[in-house]
């Protein structure tokens, strides 16, 4: 049986991000960098986030997230802690921005090159003497603060995961924080999620108390995402259950992921958005793993309220579309001529190796060909 355990402490509720003073005082954070990206800072979420804690320690500010976290963006937030003398991080925004804080914090405790703790390294370095990280999300997708990785973009074109499962001090997890974001990102985000926690369910990987979480994490999702996209300044329920099936998702990711990740992250390598991405393949996945998750796919109809053979292809591709995402690769600009190389790089990628179904690379192609 797979080793589980849930190393994160968290604050989970409305109002909560008035733990962090408490927090940082606890483990000893007075100079603290903070991790974000401008969009957050400019929509007010981050002066919300940090609204219980004094001005003077909010000097330090690194702002400079990319849409997909890259080595270069680590080493550019490696220099600011040091420059600014800080002992702690604190990452405040979506997935991009807590995985960049968690992959700082990684180099900070021996500074060497990223890719020496990269997960496809195939000697990855240890990981010691990390300084505190808080981390406060403020989208309901990654569920990056409880994740057991830091996924980036390397240097050498590679998106792949910095194992770190316990480099978070403690999460703090406000709906609050999520109330203002966009219906298309609630949309994207909301379907990493769902993903997360459909491809760890499917993992053939022994875990019962893991599919329980995921099972319990796509329940609420599936229940309120539509709400969250339509309602989501005014449905309070529905951003609260999103943000608990976003961390559920994340919590099984120890069951590892399958054919939708391996895919994402071989496209998403280009700067495609991870959730999209993974709204697109769900369904043809799913149809491609049929056969070899047939009792799963009823446990998962019944959860959603659905009929125990309903057709959960068909179900995701119309809730796809009906939340505002594309549901064709063409749509993001792919080109078919691309379709070897995503294939080849899905294949070398960790995800693929708990996919329920031993996937060839002309199933990489034919899964692509359905997805465009």
């Amino acid at each position: 049986m797979a080793i589980l355990t849930f190393n994160t402490k968290v604050h989970f509720g409305e109002g909560n991000r008035s733990y962090l003073p408490a927090e940082l005082e606890v483990l000893s954070i007075t100079r603290p960098l903070f991790v974000t990206d401008k969009g957050v800072v400019n929509a007010g979420v981050f002066a919300m986030a940090t609204d219980a804690i004094a001005p003077k320690m909010l000097s330090a500010v690194f702002d400079a997230t990319p849409a997909n976290p890259t080595e270069d963006a680590v080493e550019a937030g490696l220099a600011f802690y040091v420059e600014h003398g800080c002992d702690g991080i604190i990452g405040i925004g979506g997935g991009a921005s807590l995985d960049l804080a968690k992959a700082i914090a990684v180099v900070v405790g021996e500074p060497a090159p990223l890719w020496d703790y990269c997960n496809r390294n195939p000697k990855p370095r240890p990981i010691k003497h990390t300084p505190p990280l808080v981390l406060m999300p403020t989208t309901s997708g990654t569920g990056s603060e409880v994740g057991r990785s830091a996924v980036i973009i390397f240097r050498n074109g590679i998106k792949a995961g910095v194992g770190c499962p316990t480099v978070v001090s403690v999460a703090i997890c406000d709906p609050e924080l999520t109330y203002s974001l966009p219906p298309y990102m609630t949309a994207a985000t909301g379907m990493d999620a769902l993903t997360h926690c459909v491809e760890t369910f499917c993992s053939p990987a022994f875990n019962p108390p893991a599919d329980a979480i995921a099972i319990d994490g796509l329940k609420r999702i599936y229940d309120h995402i539509d709400s969250a996209v339509e309602r989501g300044t005014t449905d309070k329920q529905a951003r609260q259950q999103l943000m608990m099936g976003a961390l559920e998702g994340a919590l099984c990711f120890q069951k590892g992921l399958g054919a939708v990740h391996s895919l994402s992250h071989a496209l998403g390598a280009q700067g495609h958005h991870h959730g999209t991405l993974n709204a697109i393949f769900l369904p043809h996945v799913l149809a491609v793993n049929a056969d070899a998750i047939f009792d799963k796919m009823t446990i998962m109809a019944t959860a959603m309220h659905l009929p125990a053979d309903a057709n959960l292809t068909l179900t995701f591709a119309r809730l796809t579309s009906r939340i505002g995402i594309p549901t064709g690769l063409r749509a993001l600009g792919v080109k078919s001529t691309e379709f070897d190389a995503i294939a080849s790089a899905a294949l070398a990628d960790n995800a693929h190796k708990t996919n329920p179904k031993v996937l060839s690379h002309a199933d990489y192609l034919q899964i692509l060909s359905a997805a465009y």
